[in-house]
């Protein structure tokens, strides 16, 4: 079974080599890209019963033994994160697809558009699955390569503002990774993570405070933790929907991942509790505040993806087998749910043109099943019992309770707070683009308001409404496949929360991965 692991780098590479022979045929491309992400998830959900049957899974690649060569490891965690990587991407690029990107985009090399996802898809994978330090640095710079070409599609004045921005602060952090990297390396004389989970507590406590320190900025700014978060508001709503849809999904959860990573097993007997937890309440607040203030749509969504990193920080900061497991289980909801609602807001451009509330209105009547697929995950965000975003809140903020700590109870009544200004400001959102009357709407398009007059006019006449501009199906069904699947996450909380719970108990007892990289080390030495 551990010739499954290096599949999720490996197929989605050959898969971006083979479209860029088919650059041109359009359709050809389009087919390989889904069968491979298609092909690529199969093996990844076998990989994720398999591991979690049979403990973590290392793999040596290149001919190296560990830890001289390139090592991918899978334990739950990063299983369950492959999985749903996939999924996101395979519901975002069918949506790309019915959009017909590559054909309304005229203006730049479209064809490269396919051979960027897969590489972004490779990207994230190697991330999730790397064993080593400079394999995760690979990681972040293949997806971050492939992020740079999706984010400028259509070369647009404010794609290429927005794209400098964002290849600014991306080069940045890449530089303090990689800094840190060379210093750790300096130190300990590895860069493989099981073993500098035995080395690096023998370094002298400042030195280890320097290296955590600046790993920690590195992956903050990645992860979009406050005060590193200014970037991301400016540099994902500018983004095609789909692109914007893929980034907020994915992109900040794999500098978590990394945040997660590096806390629980390189310096998991390390004294930073305080100022995550001070980090952690301060992303909720402010990330919330912002989305309060906006009247954009995408942007209100970028703070509120701010905002519940927060939520993420503080499962880490705590660091018990409970805060863990409820860190899992919230970031996986997170990816789908943020992911859900980025593509029903690029439904809702799609349909009139904006996605200011200025302009918006009546949305719930000339199209209620796409006033649907926001209702749903815009409650599942706001925390809304039974769905899963209540059920890892609470999972969160009980660990925190029982322990009794002043500073974590403080960050739950500011995780509520959020939670609440969060409920706010989807409701307010809801009601300004769907429930109002375009009339009463700031500055409403006149085609809207005339068609919503049509509508309401024939309803009130017990006529057949008269049918509005239609989305594109496959768009549609993208966006209701991955609704399902947050509303999934419901209905299988308890095994998926199981699952979480056992992954929680290798991040806290992190001797299972270190032991088994070493022996498979052995092994093939």
């Amino acid at each position: 079974m551990t010739a499954l692991v290096p599949l999720p780098v490996v197929l989605p590479l050959l898969g971006a080599g083979l479209t860029l022979l088919l650059l041109g045929k359009t359709r050809i491309q389009n087919f390989v890209t889904v069968l491979t992400i298609v092909i690529t998830l199969c093996f990844e959900v076998a990989m994720v019963f398999y591991v979690d049957a049979h403990g973590t899974q290392v793999v040596a690649v290149g001919g190296w033994g560990i830890p001289f060569g390139i090592s991918l490891v899978v334990d739950r965690l990063s299983a369950v994160m492959v999985v749903v990587s996939s999924i996101v991407t395979l519901c975002v690029l069918v949506y790309a697809i019915s959009q017909e990107m590559a054909d309304t985009n005229r203006e730049s090399p479209v064809s490269v558009f396919n051979p960027a996802y897969l590489i972004l898809c490779a990207g994230v994978s190697n991330a999730f699955m790397a064993g080593d330090l400079f394999n995760f640095y690979v990681g972040f710079e293949m997806l971050l390569a492939a992020s740079y070409v999706l984010l400028t599609l259509g070369a647009t004045p404010g794609r290429i503002r927005a794209g400098a921005t964002y290849i600014v602060v991306s080069l940045l952090s890449s530089i303090v990774f990689l800094a840190a990297i060379g210093l750790i390396y300096g130190a300990t004389g590895t860069v493989n993570m099981a073993q500098l989970s035995q080395r690096i507590a023998e370094l002298p406590s400042d030195v280890q405070l320097f290296l955590h320190v600046t790993l920690l900025i590195g992956f903050g700014i990645k992860a979009a933790v406050f005060p590193l978060s200014f970037w991301l508001p400016d540099s994902y709503p500018t983004a095609p929907a789909p692109v914007t849809a893929v980034f907020a999904g994915l992109l900040t959860k794999v500098g978590i991942y990394a945040i997660i990573r590096t806390e629980t097993l390189l310096f998991h007997e390390s004294s930073m509790q305080v100022p995550l937890l001070v980090v952690s309440a301060l992303t909720l607040i402010v990330g919330i505040l912002g989305a309060v203030a906006q009247t954009e749509m995408k942007r209100m969504l970028s703070f509120t993806l701010i905002s519940h990193i927060g939520y993420l920080l503080f499962g880490v900061a705590m660091g018990t087998v409970d805060s863990l497991s409820a860190t899992v289980y919230y970031t996986v909801h997170h990816i789908i749910v943020q992911t859900a609602l980025f593509l029903a807001v690029g439904l809702v451009e799609q349909r009139v043109g904006t996605t200011s509330t200025r302009k918006l209105g009546g949305l719930a009547r000339l199209a209620p099943f796409m006033a649907l697929l926001f209702f749903i995950p815009a409650l599942n965000l706001g925390g809304i019992p039974p769905f899963s975003g209540f059920l890892g809140k609470i999972g969160l903020f009980t660990p925190a309770i029982a322990g009794g700590n002043w500073l974590e109870i403080t960050v739950v009544i500011a995780g509520t707070l959020t939670s609440l200004l969060t409920l706010y400001v989807v409701t307010r959102t809801w009601s300004l683009a769907f429930w109002n009357d375009p009339a009463d709407v700031e500055s409403p398009t006149p085609e809207l308001v005339t068609e919503f007059q049509r509508a309401t006019s024939a309803i009130q006449k017990n006529e057949r409404r008269p049918r509005g501009p239609r989305l594109p199906a496959m768009m549609v069904g993208a966006t209701a496949a991955i609704v399902t699947v947050s509303c999934l996450l419901t209905l299988a909380a308890g095994p998926l929360w199981d699952f979480s719970q056992r992954a929680g108990e290798n991040m806290r007892d992190p001797d299972n991965y270190v032991s088994t990289s070493l022996t498979t080390h052995v092994e093939e030495r």
